[in-house]
């Protein structure tokens, strides 16, 4: 058994134990995110994998209502509304560009109990992907207070561009 001689920090935004509290949490993510970047096989939950990683670090991801409403009104299309895994919906863009100051709601303290640690554990693809799936939908229940609401501005983001495609 080998002991690893490092210290261990807490990240202050998700919970994990890793060196370097937020700085290492930081690194995994950063690490991933090449990887997502470098190999197309792994870009099919890109934007799943952003959104559940800035939820769980709303100090730097979410500071203002814009930056929260996009990430956890993309995780909502993704997951409820069978949106992309890998891109951003040009309807919640469009959306979030007439509304950027609405009042950003209180987060939870519990974002989760998983992690980027178990995305960062696995190997081939397809279960890098299942892992994003996992942990999005864990950081997304942890959220669930703020279901009515981001499940509205969905709505009224979706109800918006069918209107505007129907008068093409």
């Amino acid at each position: 058994m080998t002991i690893d001689p490092r210290p261990r920090d807490r990240c202050e935004g998700c919970g994990l134990t890793v060196a370097g509290g937020v700085a290492g949490c930081q690194a995994i993510m950063d690490r991933l995110l090449a990887l997502h970047f470098g190999d197309v096989a792994y870009f099919g939950s890109h934007r799943l994998f952003v959104d559940a990683y800035s939820l769980q670090h709303p100090d730097r991801y979410c500071v203002s209502f814009k930056s929260l409403a996009a990430h956890a009104m993309h995780l909502c299309w993704s997951l409820e509304h069978g949106g992309s895994r890998a891109i951003p919906s040009a309807a919640i863009r469009r959306w979030l560009e007439r509304h950027p100051g609405l009042h950003k709601p209180e987060l939870p303290a519990f974002r989760g109990p998983l992690t980027i640690a178990e995305v960062a554990a696995t190997g081939a693809p397809a279960e890098h992907h299942h892992a994003v799936e996992r942990w999005a939908r864990a950081t997304w229940e942890a959220h669930r207070g703020l279901h009515p609401e981001v499940r509205r501005w969905v709505e009224l983001a979706l109800v918006r561009a069918r209107a505007g495609s129907a008068g093409r």
